[in-house]
């Protein structure tokens, strides 16, 4: 049985590498850190800008990395055991996460905070100039 892909259209010319991304991103999700994605209005000037939130209670500054490869942004976190301890009850296991978000063409991080166990990654879009290409047509006799 064939599959019928969105991008299948003979029309759109070059988009296999997005129906991958979309593939990959639809098979890694296992819910860990919670996050919310905000929308801030532009003010003064500014263009619009998104914000990432992640609930990364326990991991501290050195813990955390986030950094950007191929157009994705990646935010890991690695907790580290702080010598021998003697729990009665452990219920807040140490635990690893990678959480990968998708940009777009011409996405840029602005910046990343940690307050109070969140963590913020701040993203904008600039405008993208209008570009008009006039193609010449060549005629051979």
């Amino acid at each position: 049985m064939s599959r019928i892909t969105p991008f299948a259209s003979p029309l759109l010319l070059g988009f296999d590498a997005m129906e991958k991304t979309l593939e990959r991103i639809s098979k890694a999700s296992d819910g860990y850190p919670p996050y919310n994605i905000e929308r801030i209005g532009a003010d003064s000037g500014a263009p619009e800008r998104l914000r990432i939130t992640l609930a990364v209670a326990g991991f501290g500054e050195e813990e955390l990395d986030v950094s950007i490869e191929e157009n994705q942004l990646l935010i890991r976190g690695r907790q580290v055991e702080h010598g021998e301890r003697d729990y009665l009850y452990r219920g807040i296991a140490a635990r690893q996460f990678q959480r990968t978000f998708v940009l777009a063409d011409g996405m840029q991080v602005l910046g990343a905070g940690l307050k109070n166990g969140l963590l913020s990654v701040d993203l904008i879009r600039p405008e993208p100039a209008r570009m008009v290409k006039k193609i010449n047509i060549s005629v051979s006799q």
